[in-house]
């Protein structure tokens, strides 16, 4: 049995007080995302309407670059109570190269920031990484503890903090393509992930005697029914993810499981720009034990909406 010690290969180097992993160049996969039957910001033409070189890498794509970093700190315990929490603050093209850092730790320290840059010094993501904890140690726990209200919301207009949905069955092939959302599936995304893991495939390479999904992949599996929720978001518009934490509880999850998802609208933020909807997800195993959340704050543009400023106009004047 390989030991998880050895479950990456990823070259990791101290930079001062930082560990910093390879450069890498992530691979866009989204270009035929689809939601509310219209292209999305990962698609070329529709990014560039909105201000945007082309299609951007969808944010969690970059956690992958954190977890030999995060695992050589903490070791099996990043597989199975680990967290990454960030603040999108750029986004990155394919092509572009962007490398991984998280704070040197001290002895027994368990929550550790963590950044990536482009190769010009662009900060694309901050935040934390962590095992175990409560969950309010997290970079975005703090950070919502400091968001202003939304003002005047119209695409938001009839979302109210609390909102619940069902719970819902999920679950992750290894050739399941993974729908609208993620036209790709998870042998797919292993060809070209940007740390790639003997631990992401057969159950004789880590402790747990199964594959287990990537931390990327487990924003997939957690949003792979978001839009039978029906939230009462109006449309269409679109969206981009602004924040975003998975916090394992009871891990690693694996193919071929079946997962419960429920999802609850834990606040409402805004920009110029955007109206931001705040879900935190909870997945429970079969059992009923919550064993993993993520908490997205998926940011929708003002500008993407045709019936803005007509709307605003019969909301407020």
């Amino acid at each position: 049995m390989l030991k998880v010690e050895t479950a990456f290969t990823t070259e990791i180097v101290p930079d001062g007080d930082l560990l910093v992993g390879p450069w890498r160049s992530p691979k866009q996969m989204l270009q035929a995302q689809t939601y509310d039957s219209h292209a999305s910001i990962h698609d070329d033409a529709t990014a560039q309407k909105l201000g945007f070189r082309g299609g951007t890498i969808e944010g969690p794509t970059h956690f992958s670059q954190f977890a030999p970093l995060c695992e050589r700190i903490w070791g099996r315990a990043w597989f199975e109570t680990g967290c990454i929490s960030a603040h999108y603050r750029n986004v990155a093209y394919e092509g572009e190269e962007v490398q991984a850092q998280i704070e040197a730790p001290k002895p027994g320290q368990t929550v550790c920031a963590i950044g990536m840059i482009k190769r010009d010094g662009t900060e694309v993501l901050r935040g934390t990484a962590s095992v175990g904890g409560e969950g309010r140690e997290t970079a975005l726990a703090h950070r919502l503890g400091e968001l202003k209200p939304l003002a005047d919301p119209v695409i938001l207009a009839d979302i109210k903090v609390g909102m619940k949905t069902p719970r819902q069955a999920i679950k992750m092939d290894f050739d399941q393509h993974m729908g609208d959302l993620y036209p790709f599936s998870l042998a797919e995304k292993l060809r070209v992930i940007t740390e790639p893991s003997d631990a992401y495939y057969a159950q004789e390479h880590n402790p747990w005697g199964r594959a287990v999904i990537p931390m990327e992949m487990l924003s997939v599996l957690f949003q792979y029914r978001a839009r039978e929720d029906r939230l009462p978001v109006r449309g269409p518009a679109i969206g981009l993810f602004a924040d975003q934490e998975i916090r394992l509880l009871r891990g690693p999850l694996f193919p071929g499981e079946t997962y419960y998802a429920e999802r609850e609208v834990v606040a409402l933020s805004g920009s110029k720009r955007t109206e931001s909807m705040w879900v935190r997800t909870s997945v429970f195993d079969a059992e009923g034990q919550v064993i993993a959340t993520m908490l997205l704050n998926g940011a929708s543009m003002k500008d993407s909406y045709a019936n803005y400023q007509s709307e605003h106009k019969a909301l407020y004047g």
